[in-house]
């Protein structure tokens, strides 16, 4: 499937898609020094919901899509070098208005879950 949005996305910081379907994405984001916290290798979570709100975005796949809220839990940690697996999928009917599940894993282990709520807009947000 032709990706169809947030094409200047930088994949060291936020991953690299390695599906894009009908209302479904994964991304995958191997952490790096520059996305730690402290001296012991926390990766600030910031960087986990950058995966998932770019695999959402992704699932959508509509140029002019947009995040609106966010309800998501941190459910461990994850540290320098771990690679995370961020999923979304689009569970809500079709318009305006889209709920993505989305989740992220390291090595198969849950360390985020949550529910983005994302718009569609006629035109792009900065015009």
């Amino acid at each position: 499937m032709d990706i169809r949005t947030h094409h200047s996305i930088a994949p060291h910081l936020c991953g690299t898609p390695r599906i894009v379907e009908h209302e479904r994405a994964e991304v995958l984001l191997i952490t790096s020094d520059v996305m730690v916290a402290d001296e012991r290798g926390l990766v600030h979570g910031g960087f986990v919901f950058g995966a998932v709100d770019y695999a959402a975005m992704l699932a959508v796949n509509d140029p002019n899509v947009v995040l609106g809220g966010a309800d998501v839990r941190f459910l461990a940690p994850v540290r320098l070098g771990d690679e995370v697996v961020a999923t979304a999928e689009v569970s809500g009917p079709p318009g305006k208005k889209r709920i993505v599940e989305v989740s992220a894993t390291v090595a198969g282990k849950p360390v985020l879950s949550g529910r983005l709520t994302c718009f569609v807009l006629d035109k792009h947000v900065l015009d």
